[in-house]
């Protein structure tokens, strides 16, 4: 037998830049826990076009363009042997997700995870707010969800969703009030797992521009693309 003729270098690559992906812009909205946490069919149609969401959820508004950082601090035990100079064995001890961004915006959803109040304290904008600091702190769990927008070679949407169904607040910078700055309130929360989902994080791919990459649909890799 010959020797087999190579691939070319594009085929073994399989680059393609139509999946490169960028957070065009994006929404954050949380819920209190008594807020039933999102599947699929409550965020996208059958089409892949992003609904109305149900009620209970909160938009956070305008964010500095740091735009949000999720990180994930990954913990590793290793067994090690004198015979060999790589571990012989390795285990994740932790792996814990969190979610930090600063809303601009003075918004009840944003007052209320920065001062760990239930999202109902606090009225519509332009009603009274009030609240005081407890002798004891508060720092109920909620649900979040992040939605990044970005739009195809075809130009339609393609959305990119992180939902977090059970996450608190664990670290907040201070809130500065100043006149050459807006008035922020960084928040950093952690995903905890929710016993009911079996997760602490669910993440979907989605509408019309994604399955305009299909295979077939006339704007698909070759391989119909992926996540």
């Amino acid at each position: 037998m010959g020797t087999p003729t190579p691939p070319p270098f594009d085929q073994v690559a399989d680059l393609h830049n139509e999946l490169i992906r960028k957070a065009l812009s994006s929404a954050i909205l949380a819920a209190d826990l008594d807020t039933p946490p999102l599947a699929v069919a409550d965020l996208f149609d059958t089409d892949g076009n992003l609904k109305t969401l149900p009620e209970g959820y909160l938009a956070i508004g305008l964010t500095t363009d740091d735009g949000i950082t999720f990180s994930s601090d990954l913990s590793i035990s290793n067994v090690t042997s004198a015979q060999s100079v790589e571990p012989s064995r390795s285990d994740v001890d932790s792996d814990t997700l969190t979610a930090q961004f600063v809303p601009q915006e003075t918004r009840q959803a944003g007052i209320a995870l920065y001062e760990g109040l239930p999202l109902a304290t606090l009225g519509d904008v332009g009603t009274q707010w009030t609240w005081d600091r407890p002798a004891t702190p508060l720092n109920p769990y909620r649900r979040l969800l992040f939605i990044a927008l970005d739009y195809g070679d075809s130009g339609l949407p393609i959305y990119v969703v992180k939902h977090l169904p059970r996450a608190r607040l664990t670290d907040r910078d201070d809130e500065q009030w100043a006149r050459s700055d807006e008035t922020n309130r960084s928040v950093t929360l952690t995903a905890y797992r929710d016993s009911t989902l079996g997760t602490s994080c669910r993440n979907w791919v989605d509408g019309p521009g994604w399955r305009a990459m299909a295979a077939g649909s006339g704007g698909g890799t070759e391989d119909g693309g992926g996540a």
